[in-house]
């Protein structure tokens, strides 16, 4: 059982940034972690992945050049830096963990989820 605690969201106006935190109990090897969003009346969609050995990293192409992710294995905790946000950016988001192959975007295969936490951008 991993357990994930998501912090950092908030609002902010267009263009501005955040970093979202999520503290893991575990990070285990050579499995993927990940952020996903949820808007409101929308499907929960992957925002970006990481692989907890080497760290390579997957971004959806919505994100790319904008949003960060990265992790700190001694803290047990992943973050995604978020940076020239927009109003398409409001969501709730959601950290994912110990997913082992495949698509690493898709929500289907991860097998630990936080609570989220609310980033919401204003125009």
């Amino acid at each position: 059982q991993v357990h994930l605690a998501e912090s950092g969201g908030g609002s902010v106006q267009a263009g501005g940034s955040l970093r979202l935190s999520c503290v893991a109990s575990a990070i285990y090897d050579g499995n993927y972690m990940g952020w996903f969003r949820q808007a409101q009346g929308k499907e929960r969609e992957g925002v970006a992945a990481i692989y907890t050995t080497g760290g390579t990293t997957f971004y959806a192409d919505s994100v790319k050049g904008r949003f960060t992710i990265s992790q700190d294995n001694h803290k047990k905790t992943m973050y995604l830096q978020m940076n020239s946000l927009k109003p398409d950016d409001t969501a709730m988001y959601y950290c994912a963990a110990v997913r082992f192959g495949g698509d690493q975007l898709s929500a289907v295969g991860y097998n630990y989820w936080g609570q989220g936490t609310q980033v919401t951008v204003s125009s």
